[in-house]
């Protein structure tokens, strides 16, 4: 399997990782909750350590939040988090599936906050920060990645703030 641009995106920058492949279910479209169960069953994974991406709408920026998956993303501290980065918007939505695919040239699902298409500002929730390691997409449907939370922050330049409720 030809390596992802996340999985390109992390070796180019040295960055101490580990892919992850499990099988999905094409049927699906439960896509963490999927890579919470085999990742969970497989490596042992709490459900709070594995992250979704989240590609967000702020005042018509797009822009990233990289959120725990059993938790929700609270969008105005999103664009809290963001408002510096995104000329200072305050009401945010989820972006639509062609503006997320177009701009960070993954699919839903498989959208991973590293190696996008378009550099985008990108916030991470600060509970990251209590786990040696995060897992996150690496760019496909059922591919991980694991590494470092600070390694992960550094790599996509995010800030760190609460905004997962």
């Amino acid at each position: 399997m030809a390596a992802t641009p996340a999985v390109t995106a992390l070796e180019r920058a040295g960055i101490d990782h580990a892919v992850h492949r499990y099988p999905h279910d094409p049927r699906s479209d439960s896509y963490g909750d999927e890579a919470v169960a085999a990742l969970g069953d497989s490596l042992g994974v709490h459900a709070n350590q594995i992250f979704k991406t989240l590609v967000i709408d702020i005042a018509g920026t797009l822009a990233v939040a990289v959120v725990p998956v059993p938790r929700r993303l609270s969008l105005k501290a999103a664009a809290t988090a963001l408002a510096e980065a995104t000329s200072g918007g305050t009401k945010a939505r989820m972006a639509d599936e062609k503006s997320v695919t177009r701009a960070t040239g993954y699919v839903l699902g498989g959208v991973s906050p590293i190696g996008q298409r378009t550099v985008l500002p990108t916030v991470v929730d600060r509970t990251a920060l209590d786990w040696p390691e995060v897992f996150c997409s690496a760019g496909r449907r059922g591919l991980e990645v694991s590494l470092a939370p600070a390694d992960l922050i550094s790599v996509i330049g995010a800030v760190v703030a609460d905004v997962a409720t």
